[in-house]
């Protein structure tokens, strides 16, 4: 029965206090019952952890097992393979501190599970800048771009994290481990549905020549690390190109 699949939602997060509370309500608002809630706080300074503190009732009330690691990490990718390695649900999902799910986000995402069965699921994204919101769609096809992937809507199988970890390598490693993904030939679907919303911001959309630099050097790199084209030079230009000059 699916209703008895567990899901476990990650959420990594440092010095969050203005954004943290967003991204709980969504998680326990979910029209989904059995998940495991678990919070990476990198031992923040401010009043995060009060915040996370304060929402356990609720948590407990719906019968939601919250769980909170709050010590000093290597990094966000680090953080989230911690929380990965004790994450006990069949399907894990990360939902960043200042991003949020929609309310249908896990009920839609196990249905797609129990339907077509898959090692990795994403969907569609609202993306919100400067009070305006744009939907980024998901699509599956051969040329392989983050123009299609939204992290915040990826879930993946416990098994098949068991294979795949985050490198802890730079800000990229979650295309990288995407791209690992898609190489081992693991079963991918996608959903034409928006499931979470992001706000634009951080270090990967600085405008900094020497920051977008730096960044599209990686981003080439993991490509051919990866056993991808030369050619996705080109990409990688594009990419840096567009948060460059967005307005």
């Amino acid at each position: 029965m699916m209703e008895e699949c567990k899901v476990s939602i990650i959420t990594v997060c440092y010095n969050s206090e203005a954004v943290i509370s967003d991204t709980m309500k969504s998680v326990l608002n979910q029209d989904y019952s059995n998940i495991e809630y678990i919070i990476i706080d990198g031992k923040s300074t401010d009043s995060t952890m009060q915040i996370i503190t304060e929402y356990k009732t609720y948590f407990d009330k719906k019968g939601i097992d919250f769980r909170v690691i709050s010590e000093p990490d290597r990094g966000i990718y680090d953080a989230m393979n911690k929380g990965i390695s004790i994450a006990t649900g069949e399907l894990i999902g990360l939902i960043n501190s200042g991003d949020w799910y929609e309310s249908c986000a896990i009920s839609t995402m196990t249905d797609y599970y129990r339907k077509y069965g898959f090692d990795m699921f994403y969907a569609d994204l609202r993306i919100l800048r400067k009070g305006k919101s744009m939907i980024k769609k998901a699509k599956l096809q051969n040329y392989i771009t983050t123009r299609d992937w939204n992290h915040p809507t990826t879930f993946i199988t416990k098994l098949t994290y068991e294979t795949f970890k985050y490198a802890c390598h730079g800000i990229y490693d979650d295309w990288d481990l995407i791209l690992r993904i898609r190489r081992s030939g693991r079963k991918i679907v996608v959903c034409n549905k928006v499931l979470a919303n992001f706000t634009f911001g951080g270090i990967s959309n600085r405008k900094n020549v020497k920051d977008a630099w730096s960044r599209f050097k990686e981003r080439y790199k993991i490509y051919l690390d990866n056993g991808y084209s030369k050619w996705y030079i080109f990409e990688c230009l594009l990419m840096e190109t567009v948060k460059y000059f967005a307005a």
